[in-house]
């Protein structure tokens, strides 16, 4: 059973990497820093992008309009951390 949780709380850390990856590189590109027209770049940011809509779209469907602001991933990053907290604290009940 330890293991199952360690390895829930291993998806956590790696979606919470993807979606603070999407968010300085988002930075990056309005900031003009980075450029996807350049290959590498242009994938990485559309994979991300792929990756993360499923994640983001009913929080934003959820969220109300704030103009420019996407708060979905700060909303994405808080649920993800309320999930360690609770996966955490209640692996002792689960063994």
């Amino acid at each position: 059973m330890v293991s199952l949780i360690q390895i829930l709380l291993l998806i956590l850390q790696v979606a919470q990497f993807f979606i603070i990856a999407h968010v300085v590189m988002s930075w990056l590109i309005n900031f003009n820093i980075l450029n996807v027209r350049q290959q590498l770049v242009g994938q990485i940011w559309y994979g991300l992008n792929r990756l993360l809509e499923p994640v983001y779209g009913p929080i934003r469907r959820i969220l109300p309009a704030m103009g420019g602001l996407d708060l979905a991933p700060l909303v994405a990053l808080l649920a993800i951390y309320a999930l360690r907290i609770v996966i955490v604290n209640n692996a002792g009940y689960l063994m």
